[in-house]
């Protein structure tokens, strides 16, 4: 089971870097290609946690989808993690 699980993580971890990408662009407001391989940075947590454009729909949708998958991805972990 534990396996199986790993398997799901590693799967679940393969959309992260579309999300990832399209959420920074919108925070960072940029198109650059190289926002992908910048470090985090406090404004992308701010963004994540808060309401960074409250006028922005595209930035809200993106914000909630890619918090719901990190939320999704978090409770996958915890149950690979804490699997018996």
């Amino acid at each position: 089971m534990k396996t199986i699980l790993f398997i799901i993580l590693i799967i679940w971890g393969i959309p992260s870097t579309f999300f990832r990408s399209k959420f920074r662009k919108i925070v960072y407001q940029t198109n650059d290609w190289k926002i992908n391989i910048k470090p985090l940075f406090k404004k992308e947590i701010v963004g994540l946690l808060f309401n960074l454009y409250p006028e922005n729909k595209e930035y809200i949708k993106t914000r909630n989808n890619y918090r719901l998958y990190l939320f999704v991805y978090l409770i996958i972990f915890l149950v690979y993690y804490f699997y018996k």
